[in-house]
């Protein structure tokens, strides 16, 4: 019962993560309200993994969830950014308020279309409109690359406006962005552990560094996002062979350590009596 509330838990630190950049951002402190918006969206990628995998789904926890995207991707981006780069522009508070109110439209609408079983099958697989976290990390680029570049052409008030309008349109649009694939085969775990000793070497090491990257990646990979949807759109059943293979899949890798049980337990032949 316990374990339960973790979910709900990891939710309410990343409320806590959120509003606390904004509080370093009024402090002079952007380097710091950067990574906290960064914990934010890597803590609001674990807590729906583990509600599915503690079965700790609940209706209170969708509701929080849901707050905590528009206070985490929506309120904190747009104060950080009008405190630390937007304060003088005379239309900051229009373009900030317009970013805000499209998240929260995005979100009203992500969660309707949660309740809507009509569509296709391959839509489940991407996005309606860009997603609150990415959509947080493209609105504080400018930021990010302010504090590892400094000051230049990315800080000035006639780049940073069209930019937060550039994000918000692109929150509420109906362009696919795809969701990130779930792994259906077993990694090797040598390389698994190796991969991400890295990650977590160059996340500490270089933290600005590997959010901007993240980001311009993210911004890059979209093309290819429209790609695969219009593709699968137009042969619908590549979908359902994928969904189907990836189903075998992850059988066979829940049956795997059952079938290595088995033959551990298995009696073994007696040897030849000497």
């Amino acid at each position: 019962m316990g374990l339960n509330i973790l979910p709900t838990a990891v939710t309410v630190l990343a409320i806590c993560s959120g509003l606390t950049s904004v509080k370093y951002a009024l402090d002079g402190r952007p380097d710091i309200a950067v990574v906290l918006l960064a914990i934010a969206a890597v803590l609001d990628s674990l807590d729906g993994g583990l509600a599915r995998i503690l079965n700790a789904s609940s209706q209170m926890g969708k509701n929080i969830d849901s707050l905590a995207d528009m206070i985490d991707f929506g309120v904190a981006p747009a104060l950080v950014l009008y405190v630390t780069l937007l304060s003088t522009s005379p239309v900051s508070g229009i373009v900030v308020l317009l970013y805000t109110t499209c998240i929260a439209l995005r979100l009203a609408r992500f969660n309707a279309m949660l309740n809507d079983g009509t569509e296709p099958a391959y839509t489940r697989e991407f996005f309606v409109g860009m997603p609150g976290p990415a959509a947080a990390g493209m609105a504080i680029l400018p930021l990010v690359a302010k504090v590892q570049f400094g000051a230049g052409w990315w800080t000035s008030q006639w780049f940073l406006c069209p930019w937060l309008v550039a994000c918000s349109v692109l929150v509420v649009s109906r362009l696919p962005m795809s969701k990130m694939p779930a792994l259906s085969v077993r990694p090797n775990r040598a390389v698994l552990v190796a991969a991400l000793a890295i990650a977590v070497a160059a996340a500490v090491l270089f933290p600005y560094l590997v959010i901007f990257v993240v980001n311009v990646a993210y911004l890059c990979y979209i093309p290819f996002s429209i790609r695969n949807y219009r593709r699968l759109a137009a042969h619908p059943e590549a979908c359902v062979d994928r969904s189907k293979q990836r189903r075998v899949a992850r059988r066979a890798i829940r049956a795997e350590p059952n079938r290595r049980s088995m033959a551990r337990l298995r009696l073994r032949r007696p040897g030849r009596m000497k």
